[in-house]
């Protein structure tokens, strides 16, 4: 389920012309979440839409609105069920929003090994591929990055 919640959040997230960094805290808030609190299948989407409205309202200059997320979901769920969402999860982590995500690595690994174009957009691809892979969730965020430039590295 981890992989089709988090196809959906890249698929809003392209939809909403998003900055990177959102979309990786995004996943971070919730992977967090979801590891502290279960979760009914009818109310992953909900989860999804609150953690990235966190997000936009953390990372966005101009973050989408509730009635932007009310209308991507086709009205599933009202304003207050969002807004006290949000609200239930910004206390499950204890406001806990400040947090090194992998393309904060990303970028300073790029700089640092002065890739060009084509080894520069591959490493942004695989660090994209394994936001869905479930179990990269064990390695920190500096070894997944890490892992994203190897593998382009190689690739090329």
């Amino acid at each position: 389920m981890r992989a089709l919640l988090v196809d959906w959040i890249i698929e809003v997230h392209h939809k909403f012309e998003l900055m990177p960094e959102t979309l990786y805290l995004t996943i971070y808030i919730v992977d967090r979440y979801l590891s502290l609190e279960y979760v009914a299948r009818r109310q992953l989407q909900l989860v999804d839409m609150c953690a990235k409205l966190i997000a936009c309202k953390y990372e966005e200059i101009w973050a989408p609105e509730v009635s932007d997320f009310i209308h991507i979901a086709d009205s599933a769920y009202t304003r207050e069920e969002i807004l006290g969402k949000e609200k239930e999860i910004l206390n499950k982590l204890e406001w806990y929003l400040t947090v090194p995500t992998a393309y904060m690595f990303l970028v300073r690994f790029v700089k640092v090994a002065k890739a060009e174009k084509e080894l520069e957009h591959m490493i942004y691809f695989f660090a994209e591929l394994g936001l869905m892979q479930y179990n990269l969730i064990q390695y920190c965020p500096s070894m997944v990055a890490a892992l994203a430039v190897y593998a382009a590295m190689c690739t090329l």
